[in-house]
């Protein structure tokens, strides 16, 4: 069966799970990229992937608010709800329904190959995880299938999920004889698709170390980020002056990654500009940097949060553009499967 998605209306899907503290990482590896493909012209569906976030227990009030902050985050990054569709994932019943469908397509060897379900279960009892934790790929290919996403953009650590998203269209268009699902395709660019902590560049930065000062929240003010970046942990020499200079050097090259995706730069390009440099120079200029593209965001999410109302609203009308596009082609899957299904 051919892989290509030409014949499907060019769609991209995405999300994140609103587990709470968006970052930095998330404003580089996901947000900034969503915006950009929301200003190229193609569909754009973002999704706040709340079942995904109850494969481990999670507060309901806590989800809730994380949910809400999520939207803002989305929002404030630029993600405009009427161009764009935006929603959480819990609001149409399909997500649920075609997983269930793709948890019978998909295989036990399948699932229990992925590195981050190894990760997350490494020198833990497996047996007592969630079973939702397990099928978690599955429900993520439901997620971008049920809107015949063609493309998605994804950092490296969820790169093996999409393969597993391909393959599963493929063995169901197989087993059903049909060419009905698109097998997607990944989008993985940009300088800094996986930024570290300002504390360690041999770790990914993340809302779960204990350390507030190895990430940038996207909450945090104008001095808080200046602060982090200039008290960032570096080595003591200037950067180089070629690219080549930065691989045995995480801080440096995190830094430097950082820089390029905040001033749309290549990583060549910053080296030609500072190198030679000492962190002296380079950090001030890269606080500088930061503040004037995250400080905006900050309060930007601050006004949003203090309507939750109107959060929820948005939401509940992107639930509703989703599910538009997400019912006839659950509908017909239903029909390939051979369920009969009342159109009353």
């Amino acid at each position: 069966m051919a892989e290509a998605t030409s014949k499907f209306t060019p769609r991209i899907f995405s999300g994140i799970q609103p587990s709470g503290g968006l970052t930095l990482g998330n404003y580089l590896g996901a947000l900034k990229r969503f915006v950009e493909k929301q200003n190229e012209g193609i569909e754009t569906i973002y999704c706040l992937v709340d079942l995904h976030a109850i494969t481990v227990w999670q507060d309901p009030e806590k989800l809730r608010a994380q949910t809400r902050e999520a939207a803002a985050g989305f929002i404030a990054a630029g993600i405009d709800p009427k161009r764009s569709i935006l929603f959480n994932q819990s609001q149409v019943p399909g997500h649920a329904q075609l997983a269930w469908i793709f948890n019978c397509v998909a295989r036990m060897g399948w699932m229990g190959r992925m590195t981050q379900w190894k990760d997350k279960t490494a020198g833990k009892n497996a047996e007592a995880e969630s079973l939702g934790l397990f099928a978690y790929p599955s429900l993520m290919a439901a997620d971008i299938l049920l809107y015949h996403a063609t493309h998605v953009p994804v950092g490296e650590d969820q790169k093996q999920h999409l393969e597993l998203t391909r393959d599963i269209a493929m063995k169901f268009n197989h087993d059903y004889k049909v060419d009905f699902f698109p097998v997607t395709e990944p989008v993985i660019e940009g300088a800094a698709t996986r930024v570290m902590s300002l504390r360690d560049g041999s770790k990914k930065m993340s809302k779960s170390d204990p350390s507030d000062a190895s990430r940038i929240n996207l909450t945090d003010d104008a001095d808080t980020i200046a602060q982090k970046f200039r008290k960032a942990r570096t080595d003591p020499e200037p950067l180089p002056e070629a690219l080549d200079g930065l691989k045995e050097r995480p801080e440096a090259k995190n830094l430097v990654n950082i820089y390029a995706a905040l001033a749309d730069m290549t990583a060549e390009a910053v080296i030609a500009e500072f190198g030679g440099k000492g962190f002296g120079t380079f950090k001030p200029a890269l606080a500088d940097l930061a503040v004037a593209r995250l400080a905006p965001i900050a309060e930007e999410m601050k006004r949003l949060m203090a309507d939750p109302a109107e959060i929820d609203r948005i939401l509940g009308d992107g639930a509703e553009r989703a599910d538009a596009i997400a019912a006839p082609i659950l509908q017909r899957t239903f029909d390939i499967v051979g369920m009969i299904r009342s159109r009353g």
